[in-house]
């Protein structure tokens, strides 16, 4: 029976569902973590701000040092240029860090901040947005994510898509892409697992850039891709090979709940164990870190998007299961090091 769990949407998370978690003791609870990639908002009438985040650092019980926020189409100018009113967000995720400063938070919430530009607007338009946005980010502002995510099925396209098939491949986004990396910025690249190659392409035509592919390049498993399984992973695997030869890549781990869809979360009595996610996950973090390598793979929660599948701490543990194997420098490059290298974090 198909499931009636609407996926490639954000939701808000049900927090008395959640409280059904089995609880779990907390593994390796030294070890340094960089969150690196994390939002807040208010969305689907659910506020998620820098205290609600504190609070689920604080009761995680895992050492979770720093994060990097994440545009999130919030918190834009209202009035000015209209190419500029993105930096609105990038002084609202300093607002907010600065708030949980206040408030002796022992993570330091947006260390490094990903806003948005759109780096088709020309080189002097994107400079100038770009360099507004390191105005405002006041020493956190580390880069750009612009979606590159598309899909004739627009039940995977969800709420949010790129404004045409292949952006990542138009001249005009490149020559926006050498803007960005003249200024020492990243770009954080959000796409369904078939656009892949077009990552790659672009990659080895802008070999200077520092290009990360976020949420394992979201496989997809719902809408036109259910019941494929085997299909759908064999195309990423081939993906993400071809990124792996592409040294100025680098992959966020995680954030893969509501595009791979093999756990519903709209259906399930409880969410699930660590355990139990990481066999979920397992084929997709394995293969990322073994053609990649640990210097090139970083960890993220994506919360609050995630936070309707699962706790804050049930992801690290998930993580750690992974990671089970893994020597204590190479978990240490996994869960914060490359983070710190990749985002320039203190």
């Amino acid at each position: 029976m198909a499931s009636a769990t609407t996926f490639a949407t954000i939701h808000a998370p049900r927090l008395e569902w959640l409280a059904r978690a089995e609880p779990e003791p907390v593994l390796d609870p030294d070890l340094p973590i960089v969150d690196t990639h994390m939002h807040l908002w208010e969305h689907s009438g659910y506020a998620y701000f820098a205290e609600q985040y504190a609070q689920d650092v604080a009761e995680c019980g895992h050492r979770v040092e720093a994060s990097v926020y994440v545009e999130c189409f919030h918190h834009y100018w209202t009035s000015g240029p209209e190419h500029l009113k993105y930096v609105g967000e990038t002084e609202f995720a300093v607002a907010q860090a600065r708030t949980a400063a206040a408030d002796a938070s022992p993570c330091r919430i947006a260390a490094g901040i990903v806003g948005h530009a759109d780096l088709t607007l020309g080189r002097d338009r994107v400079e100038e947005v770009l360099r507004s946005h390191i105005d405002a980010g006041q020493g956190r502002f580390r880069g750009v994510r612009q979606l590159g995510k598309w899909d004739a099925d627009p039940a995977v396209r969800g709420q949010y898509s790129a404004s045409k098939e292949h952006l990542y491949l138009d001249p005009e986004f490149g020559r926006g892409l050498d803007v960005l990396t003249s200024l020492g910025l990243s770009f954080d690249a959000s796409l369904f697992h078939p656009q892949l190659r077009d990552v790659a392409a672009l990659a080895r035509a802008h070999p200077d850039a520092n290009i990360v592919v976020i949420h394992c390049g979201s496989p997809v498993g719902h809408g036109a891709y259910a019941g494929r399984e085997r299909e759908n992973f064999s195309e990423w695997l081939a993906g993400m090979r071809e990124l792996a030869r592409c040294p100025n890549v680098a992959v966020k781990l995680g954030g893969i709940l509501i595009n791979l869809a093999n756990f519903d979360f709209g259906a399930a009595p409880r969410p699930p164990t660590s355990r139990q996610l990481a066999d979920l996950w397992r084929p997709y973090l394995e293969s990322c870190i073994e053609l990649m390598g640990v210097r090139r793979c970083m960890v993220s929660s994506n919360f609050p998007v995630d936070k309707v599948g699962f706790g804050y701490g049930t992801a690290w543990n998930m993580f750690k299961h992974i990671a089970a194997g893994c020597s204590r420098d190479e978990k240490e490059a996994l869960f914060s090091g490359t983070a710190r290298r990749v985002y320039r974090l203190e």
